[in-house]
């Protein structure tokens, strides 16, 4: 790299170097001896073999941007790699082992003014919301190639390629470009379509008569809950929760209702009697109906005497979803949704939640992202320390499935 001189600006098409060489030796090298080439390019620095790569690299590094731009351009650089190897299952060790390459010292001192700023840049690229993400998406692949992944004391973040509505929450951040929206798009569909492949394929093995079931292949419980769970949560989610009508039901019932409202506080009222209505009688009276009352009579009622809108709605919903659940990774206080599983149960609980989202469908990617905060929140936590939290995760799967997925239950 250049020693000397600090260029003020550095031309795109010194990305499109690095990029193409990546993408070049990705098609041709393994992984093992690719891990080490992007090593010794953006970690180690120094002299780089194509002289190229090199100095594009080092006008990048040495650019008055580097500071707002080199995490895009590492981060990218990851995911060239990683594209790849995701599409070739014994290529898919190499991911983790890649992100892992980050944690690695350099040997020696920097050979010049730019490979020690090179692996300045890195240091603050490991702080940044793309590494945490790339972090997290490694998980995915080592939970596959570890042998101890089932063990009960493992954390809760081993748990992430079981939860496909997490990914783009946990995967993605704000400033991801498009291509790698389009990857875990992918990867969320094809985990989505697993999982209900092995759900649909256990329902119906157990569903078969047992002298029947004898000759059959044993299909395993595709979830983390007991059978007497997971058969009174698919029972939960697709039957009659009020003797007369399911979840799917009451939600088209108080669409229409909800239609002749006129004014928003009315809206509130009927909304109150539609979300308490399944909520356990004993439990709701004991402060649970008054506290939702009062949260729903508060949300943006200056909009009180205003006609009820779609976006009206939508604020009413997501207000009561960082109620139930979780507001924001800032404030992670979760009592209300504790207090609420503890009382009626986990499945009960994501009911209620399945309420709300079933009647306002646009508000089901805040409710992932409400139990991404939670994932996330307890990631480094035990499994069996916090248990409630994975049930509450596979009940929403299952709640998902059912209710927005190609998964049919009756």
């Amino acid at each position: 790299m250049n020693s000397s001189g600090f260029s003020q600006y550095y031309h795109s098409s010194d990305e499109q170097v690095i990029y193409a060489h990546l993408q070049s030796c990705v098609e041709i090298e393994q992984p093992q001896h690719l891990i080490q080439r992007f090593f010794n390019l953006f970690i180690q620095g120094g002299e780089y073999p194509d002289l190229a790569v090199n100095l594009a690299l080092g006008r990048i590094v040495d650019s008055d941007l580097a500071n707002i731009e080199f995490q895009y351009v590492l981060n990218r650089s990851c995911y060239i790699l990683i594209n790849r190897w995701r599409k070739q299952p014994r290529h898919q060790w190499a991911i983790p082992e890649l992100i892992n390459s980050f944690e690695q010292t350099p040997s020696g001192l920097p050979s010049c003014w730019t490979a020690k700023r090179l692996r300045s840049l890195v240091k603050r690229f490991i702080q940044t919301e793309q590494y945490q993400a790339l972090r997290r998406l490694s998980k995915v692949f080592e939970e596959k190639i570890e042998a101890n992944q089932k063990e009960k004391n493992d954390n809760v973040e081993g748990l992430i390629s079981r939860y496909p509505y997490l990914y783009d929450h946990c995967f993605l951040t704000d400033d991801s470009p498009d291509e790698q929206r389009q990857e875990i798009r992918e990867m969320r569909m094809q985990a989505q379509e697993t999982w209900e492949h092995d759900l649909s394929q256990y329902l119906t093995f157990k569903r078969t008569p047992r002298e029947q079931r004898l000759i059959l292949p044993s299909v395993e419980n595709p979830t983390l809950l007991t059978d007497k769970k997971l058969n009174f949560a698919v029972k939960h989610f697709t039957g009659k929760v009020d003797g007369y009508h399911t979840y799917n039901d009451l939600a088209y019932i108080f669409t229409n209702q909800s239609q002749q409202t006129r004014t928003y506080r009315t809206f509130k009222e009927e909304f109150y009697e539609y979300l308490s209505s399944t909520v356990d009688t004993k439990y709701g009276k004991n402060h649970f109906n008054n506290r939702l009352y009062r949260e729903l009579q508060a949300t943006l009622s200056h909009n009180d005497s205003q006609k009820v809108n779609a976006t009206l709605i939508a604020g009413t919903c997501r207000k009561l979803l960082n109620f139930l659940v979780v507001e924001s990774p800032q404030q992670p206080h979760h009592f209300v949704f504790l207090d609420l599983s503890s009382n009626i149960g986990v499945t009960r609980s994501i009911g209620l939640l399945l309420k709300i989202v079933l009647f306002c469908r646009k508000v089901k990617s805040d409710l992932e992202k409400r139990f991404s905060i939670l994932f996330n929140h307890y990631s480094t936590f035990p499994r069996n320390k916090v248990f409630w939290l994975v049930e509450a995760l596979e009940n929403l799967n299952i709640a998902f499935s059912l209710n927005w997925g190609s998964l049919k239950f009756n």
